[in-house]
């Protein structure tokens, strides 16, 4: 598996624990509680990975430009 789908997975895991947590935390199951936390998770993830993506080039430890290391 390469970096990218790891990083990927991370961020639809991040998403899917804030959005339990948020629901657990707040007690209530109603329609519109879990739509907004939802799309706030969605966003929190997507953010997530684009913090992440963009601190581990800055850290030279995420290929730059999808250079793998393949040779050609």
């Amino acid at each position: 598996m390469d970096q990218a789908k790891r990083l990927k997975l991370a961020a639809v895991a991040f998403s899917v624990f804030w959005i339990g947590g948020m629901l657990w935390w707040s007690g209530e199951l109603h329609t519109a509680n879990v739509v907004i936390l939802t799309v706030c998770g969605a966003v929190g993830g997507y953010l997530w990975y684009l913090a992440m993506h963009w601190m581990f080039q800055a850290m030279r430890l995420y290929p730059l430009n999808d250079d793998r290391g393949e040779a050609p």
